[in-house]
């Protein structure tokens, strides 16, 4: 039972939660991915895309597992800087939020249309190549886990699997709302601008949390 517990047993869970339900709701290149394709082909293809962009993430967590495995292994030092760099990355996208000026777009005219598989291999290809996304991770998860555990790459691909699960449900959301409300979102596209400025503010907040939770 202690070793089932050990194997789970997460610092800052709560942040965690919070922090990533609100990066998974922030504008990014899959949300917009997802709705143009709900879009342009419907319901449907945007839950393919989803879903494809869930197994995408895999790539994601099993390379940040195996690399945050090495740095801890050779230097906790390294690791602190790491769980450091991922407090400034939430901060980051904060303010970047916050600074954003342009409308965010949605070109579902030059979606090109393609069968299910291949909506599905998109999807997966969409996420896989997006270093963003890998940087995310190195980052973010660090934060979250116990380095001095001997189950901490369980932990790191427990929370990697809770985000992508996470984001996919929101995005399989994203494309039942677009597919059946795709006239207003294209005519209003400032409705995921002041979204993103909403949630720039909490993630300036969160950011500024976990620094000083890491610190203790």
């Amino acid at each position: 039972m202690k070793n089932l517990l050990d194997m789970f047993h997460f610092q800052n869970l709560y942040l965690f939660s919070i922090a990533s339900l609100l990066l998974n709701l922030t504008p990014g290149n899959d949300m917009l991915y997802v709705a143009s394709r709900s879009i342009c082909q419907g319901i449907k293809a945007g839950i393919i895309s989803s879903l494809g962009i869930f197994f995408g993430c895999f790539a994601h967590i099993i390379a940040a597992v195996l690399g945050l495995s090495i740095i801890v292994a050779r230097s906790a030092y390294l690791f602190s800087i790491i769980k450091f760099a991922g407090a400034a990355y939430l901060l980051y996208l904060g303010i970047k939020a916050l600074l954003t000026k342009a409308n965010v777009s949605i070109d579902a005219k030059n979606v090109v249309k393609a069968d299910q598989w291949k909506l599905f291999k998109q999807g997966i290809i969409t996420n896989a190549i997006n270093p963003k996304v890998a940087i995310f991770f190195l980052s973010f998860l660090p934060q979250f886990i116990e380095p001095s555990s001997s189950f901490f790459k369980i932990q790191l691909f427990t929370l990697g699997v809770w985000f992508a699960l996470q984001g996919t449900l929101i995005l399989i959301i994203v494309a039942i709302i677009f597919g059946k409300a795709k006239n207003f979102f294209e005519q209003n596209p400032k409705v995921w601008l002041i979204q993103e400025k909403m949630t720039g503010v909490i993630l300036i907040g969160l950011g500024i949390k976990v620094a000083l939770a890491v610190k203790k």
